[in-house]
């Protein structure tokens, strides 16, 4: 399945296509391959064809979002009141072990405490993660503790400036944080940690026909009930160290009021 980034100059549901877009948790190669073969599977089952079209950076990939480029997305970035009325709706989400956002450290650090933070270079995935950004860096204003915001692209960008020393520590998503600590054989030492939060939602857009939506929810629904599905799955799990067993369940966003209710008292410069 071809892989659609900003130089693809594909035109909405042209040829029966829908282009589907996750967020950039890990970098573009191994976003892709975690993703294709699951919209391969979709595809298949619902008969609607989908395509990956991911930007270079997460915030490349919403801009396709809110520029209405896409019908089909895997995101946390549309709870905030400005995006609500576009209309997009949840229909599933990744069932995995509750996520937080962290602000982490190597375990070699000296840095024990947030507090030993203040100018010191913060590596984050882009500005608009909101576990791994927007909770975190949240956090560091609340207590007054001014850091040098650097911007990694991704998850794993910005994991790779903190292995590499131009960043003192990491705002991240725990479930992000294990899958890099496992893949690379890295240990961190976390320094601050925010509520219990649901893993991100699927969602489409409005215009796609309530056929095709019904058509597509079913087909991720009903993965872990096949054994093509299952199979297809558990490779995608163990590719970026995701719980065994990982699937996906229906939603309607009402799980993710914590998401919501984060806008109300957030900065004005993270809303």
């Amino acid at each position: 399945m071809a892989l659609v980034t900003s130089s693809g100059a594909v035109r909405a549901q042209e040829g029966g296509v829908y282009r589907f877009s996750p967020v950039n948790q890990y970098g573009i190669e191994l976003t892709a391959r975690y993703w294709n073969p699951i919209i391969e599977y979709v595809s298949a089952q619902s008969g609607v064809k989908l395509q990956l079209k991911i930007g270079r950076t997460s915030a490349d990939t919403t801009a396709y979002v809110l520029a209405n480029e896409v019908e089909f997305l895997f995101s946390n970035h549309l709870f905030s009141p400005e995006r609500d009325h576009l209309g997009w709706k949840v229909f599933g989400r990744r069932q995995t072990p509750p996520i937080h956002s962290q602000i982490v450290v190597l375990a070699s650090s000296p840095i024990r405490k947030l507090e030993e933070l203040a100018d010191q270079p913060v590596a984050f995935p882009g500005p608009e993660a909101l576990v791994a950004y927007k909770f975190s860096y949240a956090q560091l204003l609340k207590r007054n503790i001014p850091v040098q915001v650097l911007f990694g692209g991704n998850m794993d960008g910005a994991f790779a400036q903190l292995a590499s020393g131009k960043a003192k520590a990491v705002g991240a998503n725990s479930q992000l944080t294990e899958g890099w600590s496992r893949r690379e054989n890295q240990t961190v030492r976390v320094l601050w940690q925010s509520e219990p939060l649901h893993d991100l939602a699927l969602m489409a857009a409005r215009k796609v026909p309530e056929k095709e939506l019904q058509a597509v929810t079913r087909a991720f629904l009903d993965m872990n009930r096949t054994p093509e599905g299952q199979k297809i799955l558990a490779a995608a799990a163990e590719l970026v160290k995701l719980p065994a067993g990982t699937a996906f369940i229906a939603s309607n966003g009402s799980e993710y009021s914590a998401y919501r209710n984060f806008y109300q008292s957030a900065p004005a410069s993270l809303r």
